[in-house]
């Protein structure tokens, strides 16, 4: 089994920062790409930022310029540093990571973590 646990979450003014990581830990041979999802009240998830095992990134057109996700391989940890944060960032952000095991090394599976509340008051 793998298991994703993420810290970083809080309350935070406008224009703030925060910085949420998520390590995995468990039965890992291998970790593809990983990300960040967010699902708001009344919404549905969403992707936020992702990274694959080389280090490309991609990010939501809503928080470019303003998140950074990046990753150490060596740790199974995946960052996203949030800075000028708005209230319509007010979610739960999910950690996500496509995750090959010792048994099936060649086979990817997907893994989340339980979330964090980020909320951002006005």
């Amino acid at each position: 089994q793998v298991q994703l646990v993420e810290s970083g979450g809080g309350l935070v003014q406008a224009g703030g920062s925060l910085r949420l990581s998520c390590a995995a830990s468990g039965n890992i041979f291998s970790i593809n790409a990983m990300g960040w999802y967010r699902q708001a009240p009344g919404k549905q998830r969403e992707l936020v930022a992702a990274i694959t095992s080389g280090g490309r990134t991609n990010y939501v057109d809503s928080v470019k310029g303003r998140f950074t996700i990046s990753r150490d391989n060596a740790k199974n940890t995946v960052f996203l540093q949030m800075i000028s944060l708005k209230p319509e960032d007010t979610a739960v952000y999910y950690c996500n990571a496509e995750v090959s095991s010792f048994y099936s090394k060649s086979y990817y599976l997907d893994y989340w973590g339980q979330g964090t509340q980020v909320t951002v008051s006005s």
